[in-house]
């Protein structure tokens, strides 16, 4: 069974910054798209932040410029670097894989981690 392994969430007064961690099995961290999403009691799930299938990287427009995505492919992981957070980026904070395979695609979550930002 796969699975996503988070971390890194935490309590943080605003302004201040933190760094989420995702690691999947290599086999499959190689063939798949990668993101951050968040969801709050307000909010659908988000897509905050990923790798798309070609590489590309993408950014939620409320946190671009604040938040960085970056990859590790030799350890299958994914990091999140979010500085200057604010109240608004409270939430739940999920891995999400898409694995793409010949004819189909799986799609995998991790359990999430919580990142709450106080003012």
């Amino acid at each position: 069974q796969v699975q996503l392994a988070e971390s890194g969430g935490g309590s943080v007064q605003a302004g201040e910054s933190l760094r989420l961690s995702c690691r999947i099995s290599k086999d499959v961290f190689n063939r798949s798209a990668m993101y951050w999403y968040r969801q709050t009691p307000a909010k659908e799930r988000e897509r905050v932040a990923g790798f798309a299938a070609d590489g590309r990287t993408m950014y939620l427009d409320s946190v671009k410029g604040r938040f960085t995505i970056s990859r590790d492919d030799p350890q299958g992981a994914i990091y999140l670097q979010m500085n200057n957070l604010k109240p608004d980026d409270t939430g739940v904070y999920f891995c999400h894989a898409i694995a793409i395979y010949d004819s189909s695609q799986r799609p995998y979550w991790g359990l999430g981690t919580l990142v709450n930002v106080s003012s």
